[in-house]
């Protein structure tokens, strides 16, 4: 009798876990993404660049717009590299 009262209660207790854990679940994926920062602001970014005439290479890591304009060298702009990962 008491064995059986206690294999309840640790089934309830068990149950009460795994009910918290999966609404906090849900809550984390119910939750919307920030708003993009304002323009002009510095965002993460990771690209990288080489000049077609010497091959000098730079990598971006922040810019202020998502797709930012080439950075010059050698007089012309320089090539995006689109690496595999």
């Amino acid at each position: 009798m008491v064995g059986t009262v206690i294999s309840v209660l640790f089934a309830i207790a068990i149950g009460y876990v795994i009910l918290r854990i999966g609404f906090s679940i849900f809550r984390l994926l119910a939750t919307p993404l920030p708003e993009p920062p304002p323009a002009g602001e510095l965002r993460k970014v990771k690209l990288n660049f080489r000049c077609s005439s010497c091959g000098s290479e730079v990598r971006m890591t922040v810019a202020t717009d998502e797709s930012p304009d080439p950075p010059r060298h050698c007089m012309s702009e320089m090539d995006l590299v689109i690496e595999d990962e």
